[in-house]
């Protein structure tokens, strides 16, 4: 089952608009995680606990209960289900399979990266809310668990529909430092927290997610407040700041608090362990924990990790990643800022590889011996994907030859260049095309569907190398899909050079 909500590209600009399209919007399921899910239903010895547990590993799927669960029950009596076990007996076995066999299951990696990569900060924000605030509240555990996941789930839409919208939002308000309600007028024409609020108004979600979105709106005058005294650091000074203004310490305790904390956790982490926003988010937690601010950080960190180990994909971001980098080296953002130069080590190592494919003559005992040091080169210089791929007689069909950072399946690839106008020309002649976001759309029509599937992203190096008057070889390699370092660039460049000068010397090396 794969079929696709047609999005038009023309965007809303009001809220009711904005609410209307996105809840239009149909969320992929991972075919894995739906195909276990239908199992488990059609087990009669599979509890509810049983089957919500496995629908957790797909957030997508637990919002589509959810909101189907309480559409249901909309005009009636009964309250919103704040939990996955609710609204899956509310639902009935039957008609949550027959929801299910409804819903686009596609294969993992055929998911948008900017749906997975918001996911996932949803799952990490769910992993911090149990670790920090279930065992305290074990009788709430599931308001906590529940709200945290799909705190964000306002925005899963969003990054189907216009990811470049979520994408600027980012580079222009985090990174930026922006007034977001400038750009996000300029952008969407409505606040991002009134569309969140309204989505979770609008499918009935868990109280505690709209309670989260209208203290951001309307109560930020406490927020600060309390963070005033967190920043105090004294315990006993803070208590009785507290003491002397009842109604802030009844609004700090609430315990739906513990989504936004979580959240926010989260989502400023992405940044940096170490920016103003997740310093900002550990201090109010610090505050409603009554901990000291360290055991705090300690923990949220114990918790990122424990996050990664089950949620980690190799291009997505996670911030428990950076967790063993000193702490002045501040993220960079997948997909929105230019990745890092290559270290020196790993020049060092590309220097090596370039030089052992300048050998002459030839040290390579056969192609994929050559290969295998050409591919070493490029990813010692920086690229996270790479592709090399060995041209027929009949430049008609490229067979690949040596990938890294690629699924297993990219190893026996085969593409027939007769059908792809970008990879004709490419064999025509040594030449190289760059993909950016200017172009992409334009180049990236004119390439195999394999290779868009396996290269997701707007940037992306291919280069074309001859021997003896015809090309032989066609690299193809990139930095997870974003902007590249120009410093890989200009080595990629390099150890095409040298790439094609062991071509040569490895085929004429009998004469």
């Amino acid at each position: 089952m794969a079929n696709e909500t047609t999005v038009p590209t023309q965007k809303p600009t009001t809220l009711a608009a904005w609410i209307k399209r996105l809840d239009d919007v149909l969320l992929p399921v991972p075919q894995a995680s739906h195909d276990r899910v239908c199992k488990a239903i059609g087990d009669n010895r599979s509890s509810l606990r049983d089957i919500a547990e496995l629908m957790q590993n797909s957030p997508a799927l637990v919002l589509s209960v959810m909101r189907e669960a309480n559409n249901q029950a909309h005009g009636s009596l009964a309250e919103p289900a704040e939990n996955l076990e609710v609204a899956i007996n509310r639902l009935g076995l039957k008609r949550t399979e027959e929801l299910l066999r409804r819903l686009p299951s596609v294969p993992l990696n055929e998911i948008p990266v900017a749906l997975r990569q918001l996911q996932m900060i949803s799952q990490h924000a769910s992993q911090q809310a149990s670790g920090l605030f279930a065992s305290r509240l074990a009788r709430l555990w599931q308001d906590i668990h529940w709200g945290s996941l799909l705190f964000l789930s306002p925005l899963w839409p969003m990054a189907i529909a216009y990811p470049k919208l979520l994408e600027a939002w980012e580079l222009r308000v985090i990174h930026k430092g922006e007034s977001a309600r400038i750009v996000e007028q300029e952008l969407f024409g409505v606040r991002l927290l009134d569309l969140c609020l309204g989505l979770t108004e609008a499918w009935r979600l868990p109280i505690w997610v709209s309670q989260g979105y209208t203290l951001l709106l309307t109560e930020q005058r406490l927020l600060a407040k309390a963070l005033r005294i967190a920043r105090e650091g004294e315990p006993l000074r803070q208590q009785q700041l507290l003491d002397a203004d009842p109604n802030l310490r009844r609004w700090l305790n609430q315990p739906a608090n513990t989504v936004l904390l979580a959240n926010g956790l989260a989502l400023a982490a992405q940044e940096s362990w170490t920016c103003p926003h997740t310093q900002r988010w550990q201090y109010l937690t610090a505050l409603y924990l009554q901990q000291p601010l360290a055991e705090v950080q300690q923990q949220s960190h114990q918790h990122a990790a424990i996050s990664a180990r089950t949620t980690l994909m190799r291009d997505l971001w996670h911030p428990a990643l950076s967790l063993i980098w000193p702490w002045d080296v501040q993220r960079v953002h997948h997909g929105l800022l230019p990745a890092p130069p290559p270290t020196a080590e790993s020049l060092a190592i590309w220097r090596k590889r370039c030089t052992e494919l300048l050998v002459e003559p030839s040290r390579f005992a056969n192609a994929m011996h050559l290969t295998t040091c050409a591919k070493e080169a490029l990813v010692a210089c920086g690229m996270q994907r790479v592709m090399l791929l060995m041209a027929d007689k009949t430049l008609s069909t490229l067979r690949v030859h040596q990938v890294d950072g690629l699924p297993k399946d990219a190893d026996h690839l085969s593409l027939d260049a007769t059908h792809s106008t970008l990879l004709q020309r490419l064999l025509a002649k040594s030449a190289q095309v760059r993909l950016n976001p200017d172009n992409h759309a334009q180049f990236s029509a004119l390439l195999p569907p394999e290779l868009r599937r396996l290269f997701k992203g707007e940037h992306l190096l291919l280069r074309s190398l001859s021997c003896n008057g015809r090309v032989v070889m066609l690299m193809v390699a990139d930095q997870g899909g974003g902007p590249f370092s120009e410093t890989t660039v200009q080595a990629f460049g390099k150890t095409a050079q040298c790439i094609e000068k062991a071509l040569h010397s490895f085929t004429n090396r009998s004469a």
